[in-house]
C-alpha cells in the first residue's frame, strides 16, 4: 500500500473530506465479509436482530432520532 499523507487530506475543504469519508465507508460496506467480528459482536447483533423481529415498531428512524438529539442542545 502506498504511504498517504494524511495532511494533504486534512487541508482539503470540510464538503470534500466529507465525501472522502462516505467513498471510503461505501467501498467498506461493499464487502462486509472483510470487516471480523468477534464472537460476543455476532451475538450482540443477534440480540437486537432478534429484539427487532419480535417488536419492528419499537425503534424509531434515525432521522427522527437526530432530530430528537438536535432539540436538546
Amino acid at each position: 500500500m502506498s504511504k498517504l499523507n494524511l495532511s494533504v487530506v486534512l487541508d482539503l475543504p470540510v464538503p470534500d473530506r466529507i465525501r472522502l469519508v462516505q467513498a471510503i465507508w461505501d467501498s467498506i460496506a461493499e464487502v462486509p465479509e472483510a470487516v471480523p467480528l468477534t464472537e460476543t459482536e455476532r451475538q450482540l447483533l443477534d440480540r437486537r436482530l432478534e429484539a427487532y423481529y419480535r417488536n419492528p415498531g419499537e425503534g424509531a428512524p434515525w432521522a427522527e432520532v437526530k432530530a430528537r438529539l438536535l432539540e436538546h442542545k
